[in-house]
Order: C-alpha cells, then sequence, then structure tokens
C-alpha cells in the first residue's frame, strides 16, 4: 500500500478563525494546530510570489517529522512565461528557500493556465527542465539570476539528503489535455496528473502517470465554496485507497471561501483511516 495523506490548500484564512482554529490562538500557532490534525498542506504562497527562506524554515519546524508539504510552482513560470524560456525563473523558485524544508518537501504542483492548450514539445521541454532530487534541485538553484539577492537564496543541499525524491504533478485545465498521447506523455516524465474536482468548470482527469497521485477538491458542487457531503466524501476515500494499492495519494482541500476546507479534510481521514 503507498501512503495516503489529505490536507488543506494554505491555512491562514481569516474566516477560519474561532471556527476550525479556536478563538484567541496566536496565528503563529496555526499552521502547528492544522498540522497535528493532517498529514500535509499545500503552500500556496509561493504560487504568488517568491516566498522567504526564513519562512520555509519557519514552517518546517512548526510541524510534526513526519509533515509533508506540497509546494505550489510560481505562476511567473506557468501563466506568466507560459513555460517558455524559464530556466531562470525555475532557478530563481527553487533557490528562494524550498530546501529549506528538507525531509518534508513534498510534490511540486504546477498549474496551467486554462487557456494554455496542449503542446507536447512546449511540456516535454518543460518537463526536461525539472529537479528529480533535492541535489538537482540545489544544482538548478545554483543557476539563479540577479533578481533574487544573494542573502535571500538557498543552494545548497541538506545534510544527507541529496538523493532525496522531488516528485511533480501539473494541474491542467484545458480539455486538450484528456488524451491517451498527453497521459502517455506525462507518464514518460514521471509527471503526476492532478485529478482536479471544481465542480465541472474545468476537466477533471483521473488518469494515474506516475506513482503518485495528486488530488486537488475545490469544491463538489460550487467552485471553491460548497462543501463535500457525506456521500461524496464516502467516495473519494474509497478512490483513494484503491489508488493506494499501487501508489502514493495525496490530497488538498481548495474550497476554503466558506471554511469548509479543513472540515472536510478531517472528515476524509477519517473515512480512509477507517478504511
Amino acid at each position: 500500500m503507498g501512503e495516503i495523506r489529505i490536507g488543506i490548500s494554505g491555512w491562514t484564512y481569516d474566516g477560519w478563525r474561532g471556527d476550525f482554529y479556536p478563538r484567541g490562538l496566536p496565528r503563529r500557532q496555526e499552521l502547528s494546530y492544522a498540522a497535528a490534525r493532517m498529514g500535509s498542506v499545500e503552500i500556496n504562497g509561493s504560487f504568488y510570489s517568491l516566498q522567504r527562506p526564513t519562512s520555509y524554515a519557519a514552517w518546517r519546524d512548526q510541524t510534526p517529522d513526519d509533515f509533508c508539504f506540497a509546494v505550489k510552482g510560481g505562476r511567473y513560470v506557468t501563466h506568466m512565461k507560459r513555460l517558455r524560456d524559464v530556466e531562470a525563473p525555475l532557478a530563481n523558485f527553487f533557490a528562494s528557500g524550498v530546501l529549506e524544508l528538507g525531509r518534508k518537501l513534498g510534490p511540486i504542483l504546477w498549474q496551467l493556465p486554462e487557456r494554455l492548450e496542449y503542446d507536447a514539445d512546449l511540456l516535454a521541454g518543460f518537463f526536461g527542465q525539472l529537479p528529480r532530487t533535492m541535489a538537482e534541485v540545489a544544482a538548478l538553484a545554483r543557476r539563479h539570476d540577479g533578481k533574487l539577492a544573494e542573502d535571500r537564496a538557498v543552494t545548497h543541499t541538506p545534510h544527507g539528503l541529496g538523493s532525496q525524491r522531488v516528485r511533480h504533478a501539473l494541474e491542467f485545465r484545458h480539455a486538450s489535455y484528456c488524451t491517451d498521447e498527453a497521459f502517455a506523455l506525462l507518464r514518460e516524465h514521471d509527471i503526476a496528473c492532478v485529478i482536479s474536482d471544481s465542480a465541472g468548470r474545468w476537466p477533471m482527469a483521473e488518469a494515474v502517470t506516475s506513482d503518485l497521485v495528486y488530488v486537488r477538491l475545490h469544491g463538489d458542487q460550487e467552485l471553491y465554496t460548497s462543501g463535500y457531503s457525506d456521500a461524496a466524501l464516502d467516495r473519494w476515500a474509497e478512490r483513494c485507497l484503491r489508488w493506494a494499492k499501487g501508489a502514493d495519494v495525496v490530497v488538498y482541500f481548495d474550497n476554503d471561501a466558506k471554511g469548509f476546507a479543513p472540515h472536510d479534510a478531517v472528515r476524509l481521514i477519517e473515512r480512509v483511516s477507517v478504511g
């Protein structure tokens, strides 16, 4: 059986205070509180801007030893550069402190823009630049450019972790990716196809293309705002247990607008544990 980790996309939301987070809990303790109740979280601030090494180190230190972070790749790479000419932006992203997570570094998520259609050559070229071990992350990070100051760059491999594997997942939002050709390309490059539930807004392809199954649950009936019913969670639990027979599974709830995400994550964890 593979490992199943269930968590949330981000953890700092004002609407969760006094609800999921107990009233009066200091904001600096929110990550620790969430991490005590689930096996992983997705860092999504890294999508909007380069984070600081001190932030990654703090997140590492605030979580249990067996915890795992997924890190969302920067939108400068995916949405602005649209995967073209991204050697320096990739180096800057990986030099920004990702290595500080050490053993807790999990998969890297690359979310594509809605209008970016499938292009085999473009994708293959991008996949070929992605680091697959911590040592490769450090080597790429050392090629960062002047947009990232030296005092904000982390380019060393954590002690003893050079061979630690780094896995990648692709979340596409255009139907042109839902083909056997596209799935074969993902398998060839060992990239997980994100299974994205978006209340029908974007395509959902239940294709297993790696030994990692990466699931993002954006909302059952309404994007970002609706919670998951008991019946829906039962179905997702069954899927997770089935996928785990041949792969590791990570699931992140992103239906955060009305505070459902952390509660749904805990409810799914209970179902998978019982299963």
